[in-house]
């Protein structure tokens, strides 16, 4: 029985992740790697076990599971074939992380919760850039100061780049929310991850405004999906009954901050547009393809988690969505393999599923993470 498996290592963001756990894991640990191929598995150049399993075959998915005490899959896009992976972890008694942003993937795995929760098992999503600053700062600032009302985030810093994995799970979102009026209202629902949660009217923030202690803000691309991530966290965790949330970025001019939300509603625009949409897939990263590595040295993020009259700091120098990321979520499958964590299980976030025990790992490898 290994600790971890690393499922989609030889992955873009995947081998990232088995890179930094060959790395980090401690003296005893086994971290095996799994993939579709083992012979890309081997060239990874890795001493490690090397497990095979395809997404579409669940009885390998079953192997999978039971070959290892955490999952954590690198596999996207996750909506709908990673539900197959969910269950066989459920069924074998095994944890699993990931690093899904997808709101249709997350909300059907919810019906997994029950099921879970009886076999004392903890499904983590979100484990990455999407979401964990954003859930971890709002649960550091719930510990420090007690029950919530008004609590916003602001990313202060922040460069990155794009890799194709993330593009084809947007495309796989557009494309299912598109042809479903269903999955629309889902996708659109700020609720949609605590759907049985008391409602106080929260909608996602689109405005660019002049805010008088944060100066010019606009729209948070991740906010969307975020925010849906922290009511879940709320919901389960009880920050009070006056705790509402919002995420936004800082710009350095209303100008900047138009031309960047305008650059996104593009984005999004040309990807559910057909004709557009080839040109795109011709000019944007394919799956497996990221940014390069000095790119991801001088990538970096900064957010604040304001509220209760505290801020929480969470940054970190590299690419949020992969050098940082591999962290976030390699010390996520540490702590779930090895720390004694509180009392929970069911389809989980990682403030609900793994909680403060995070943030010493965090700092330990090197990331912000404050109270003041």
């Amino acid at each position: 029985m290994h600790d971890i498996a690393v499922y989609g290592a030889t992955g873009f963001v995947g081998r990232l992740v088995a890179e930094y756990l060959a790395a980090h894991a401690p003296p005893g640990v086994t971290v095996a790697l799994a993939g579709r191929s083992r012979a890309k598995l081997e060239r990874l150049g890795l001493d490690a076990p090397l497990l095979v399993a395809d997404a579409e075959d669940d009885a390998a998915l079953r192997e999978l599971a039971g070959s290892a005490r955490v999952i954590v899959s690198t596999v996207g896009p996750y909506y709908p074939r990673g539900l197959k992976l969910v269950d066989a972890c459920v069924a074998a008694g095994a944890h699993y992380a990931d690093l899904t942003g997808e709101v249709l993937f997350v909300r059907e795995s919810l019906e997994r919760h029950a099921a879970a929760e009886a076999a004392g098992v903890r499904i983590v999503h979100s484990c990455g850039f999407d979401s964990i600053p954003s859930d971890l700062g709002v649960l550091l600032l719930h510990d420090a100061v007690g029950d919530l009302g008004d609590t916003e985030l602001v990313v202060t810093r922040l460069k990155g780049g794009l890799s194709g994995g993330t593009l084809a799970s947007m495309k796989g979102q557009i494309d299912a929310i598109g042809a479903d009026p269903a999955k629309r209202r889902i996708a659109g629902d700020p609720y949609a991850l605590s759907p049985h949660a008391e409602r106080r009217g929260e909608r996602d923030s689109l405005r660019i405004a002049r805010d008088p202690v944060h100066g010019w803000t606009g729209p948070f691309v991740m906010a969307t999906y975020n925010t849906r991530v922290v009511r879940r966290s709320a919901a389960l965790l009880g920050y009070g009954p006056a705790f509402r949330y919002r995420e936004v970025s800082r710009y350095g001019n209303p100008v900047t901050a138009a031309a960047f939300t305008g650059g996104l509603v593009a984005l999004a625009g040309g990807l559910a547009f057909g004709p557009t949409r080839k040109l795109l897939d011709r000019l944007l990263p394919d799956p497996g393809q990221g940014p390069s590595e000095q790119a991801r040295r001088e990538g970096h993020f900064t957010v604040e988690v304001h509220g209760g009259g505290r801020t929480a700091t969470i940054g970190a120098q590299g690419d949020p969505g992969y050098a940082a990321t591999a962290v976030m979520l390699g010390e996520s499958a540490l702590a779930l393999a090895l720390d004694e964590l509180p009392p929970r299980a069911g389809v989980l976030t990682p403030a609900s599923g793994i909680g403060l025990p995070l943030a010493p790992r965090l700092r330990a490898a090197g990331m912000t993470v404050a109270v003041a």
